[in-house]
């Protein structure tokens, strides 16, 4: 999810936490190590929000640096559909759950809390900031039901009538994005396996076999050009509603790309893989691998009171930040937010 930091793939900058001292804790420099008392156990230097790898990797690099850090995960990382992840040297093939456990595993040696949760608000207080829990979701090893509960603990304070509240001086946040298919029958099941976004992360597993794209806006074109690379056998279809420009069209075609006019309707399965699209004319197109690419929703609701600006892009909705990634820039007087694209 995003509220503001340093723009990444998933990979955090030296963000220092802001100035400004929480809620009943006493005042000292803020890069003094630990700056909150220790008796204060529900105030922090930072708290991350979001504990995939962007979100355990800023709380390592703080928990280094002698900040007191808390990481809240709800538990849900978007690549957890996933067998496996690729393209990250020395970790190629590595299970993405497993990845994260082993996260975890390292912010025990610098003292960086980790619970699990929801985080339901954010409101300013004074000097810092004020975060509440919404509820306990499960034990953030990601494997939750459909519907993303588990079964686990995380309560880092019990229930004190405030909802689960904590101080900090600054909140980033790494609470990732939402991937919302389009409806199409058969799509959920086979998301993260036979059907995926990401050329670069799955399409070795799937090179020179029939691929198709799902083209779901204007830019469609570009990811089945860029899918081209893979497989010579490439086919496009529309989603109800959708349209490819002329000029897009007429670079797919100079790729040897076919286009099927007639919308899909349909992921034909067997056996968990998948082996075809249906069209609205009931044809079933034989195929191996889909590409889409998802509507994507970033976690981010409970930062609409502290950071309500937003910018509209073409893969959806923002919030506002400067160049560093801030939801209020130093020198604002107001605590800081960051945010990890990624």
């Amino acid at each position: 999810m995003t509220a503001s930091t340093t723009p990444a793939h998933d990979a955090p900058g030296h963000a220092t936490p802001a100035h400004g001292t929480p809620d009943h804790a006493p005042e000292h420099d803020i890069h003094t190590p630990h700056a909150i008392a220790a008796d204060a156990p529900r105030a922090y230097d930072t708290v991350v929000i979001g504990g995939g790898t962007a979100g355990l990797s800023a709380a390592l690099l703080l928990g280094r640096a002698r900040r007191r850090v808390l990481v809240i995960d709800a538990g849900r990382p978007r690549n957890r559909f996933a067998a496996h992840m690729h393209g990250a040297l020395g970790l190629d093939g590595m299970p993405p759950l497993e990845l994260l456990a082993r996260g975890r595993a390292e912010l025990e040696h610098y003292d960086v809390e980790v619970v699990t949760g929801e985080v339901a608000s954010i409101r300013e207080v004074t000097r810092g900031l004020a975060v509440r829990r919404e509820k306990d979701i499960g034990n953030g090893d990601g494997n939750e039901d459909g519907h993303g509960h588990g079964h686990g603990h995380g309560n880092v304070d019990g229930d004190d009538g405030e909802g689960n509240v904590v101080y900090t001086r600054s909140v980033l946040v790494a609470s990732g994005i939402e991937d919302h298919l389009p409806g199409i029958d058969g799509l959920d099941a086979l998301w993260g396996g036979d059907v995926f976004a990401c050329p670069y992360c799955h399409g070795w597993e799937v090179r020179g076999r029939r691929l198709g794209v799902l083209a779901t806006s204007p830019m469609s074109a570009h990811q089945a050009l860029l899918a081209r690379q893979w497989s010579e056998d490439l086919t496009v279809f529309l989603a109800a509603g959708a349209e490819l420009p002329r000029e897009a069209r007429g670079r797919l075609a100079a790729r040897g790309v076919v286009v099927v006019e007639d919308p899909a309707v349909a992921a034909e399965s067997t056996g968990g893989r998948l082996t075809g699209i249906r069209t609205a004319d009931g044809t079933v197109h034989p195929l191996d691998a889909l590409l889409v690419s998802p509507a994507l929703q970033p976690r981010d609701r409970f930062l609409a009171e502290i950071a309500p600006v937003r910018v509209d892009t073409l893969v959806g909705s923002f919030l506002q930040v400067d160049a560093n990634g801030r939801t209020s820039p130093p020198g604002s007087g107001r605590p800081g937010t960051w945010s990890i694209r990624g």
